[in-house]
C-alpha cells in the first residue's frame, strides 16, 4: 500500500528485540563438607549452606579487591539481611562441593548475590541473599562507598 512503510524501519526505531540479560562474572570457589557440617544422617545440614555462601562471598568480594578487613578498617559492616535458600539435592560428608557466587545487583545502601552449589556439575542448591552496608558505630545503613561501588560496577 502506497505511503505505508517497510517493516524494517519500524525495526530500527525500536532498537534491538532481544530481551536476554547481559552474562555475569561468575566466582567459584571449592569447599570440602566437614563431618561437623552433617546432621545425623551424613548429609549436610540445611544451615551450613548459608556458612558456605558466606565463604564463596567473602572470597569473591577479596578477589574483587573488596577485602572485608579493609570495610572493617573504614568503620563498614556488611550483615545479611535476607536469604533464600532452595535445596535441589543433598552434599554428603567428604564431598567436595564447588560454591559459585554471582552479583544479582547493587543498591544505594545494600547488594545482592546469587549462589549455586555443586558437585561434580549436578546443582545441589540454590540461594540468594541481600547484604546492608552499615556504618559500624551508628549502626545504621549508609550509602555505599564509591571505591566499592566502582569495583562491584565491573561485576554486575
Amino acid at each position: 500500500m502506497a505511503g505505508e512503510r517497510p517493516r524494517a524501519d519500524v525495526r530500527a526505531r525500536l532498537g534491538p528485540v532481544s530481551t536476554f540479560p547481559p552474562p555475569r562474572a561468575r566466582f567459584s570457589t571449592p569447599l570440602r563438607v566437614r563431618y561437623a557440617d552433617t546432621d545425623a544422617s551424613g548429609n549436610a545440614h540445611h544451615g551450613v549452606y548459608l556458612t558456605y555462601f558466606e565463604a564463596a562471598r567473602v572470597e569473591s568480594l577479596r578477589s574483587l579487591g573488596v577485602p572485608v578487613a579493609d570495610l572493617h578498617a573504614h568503620g563498614i559492616l556488611m550483615p545479611v539481611v535476607e536469604v533464600r535458600v532452595k535445596y535441589l539435592r543433598p552434599a554428603r560428608l567428604d564431598d567436595l562441593l564447588e560454591v559459585a557466587v554471582l552479583l544479582d545487583r547493587v543498591g544505594p545502601a545494600s547488594f545482592c548475590f546469587d549462589y549455586e552449589v555443586s558437585r561434580d556439575d549436578i546443582l545441589l542448591a540454590t540461594g540468594w541473599t541481600r547484604i546492608a552496608v552499615i556504618d559500624r558505630e551508628t549502626m545504621r545503613a549508609v550509602t555505599l562507598p564509591a571505591w566499592v561501588r566502582e569495583l562491584l560496577g565491573g561485576v554486575g
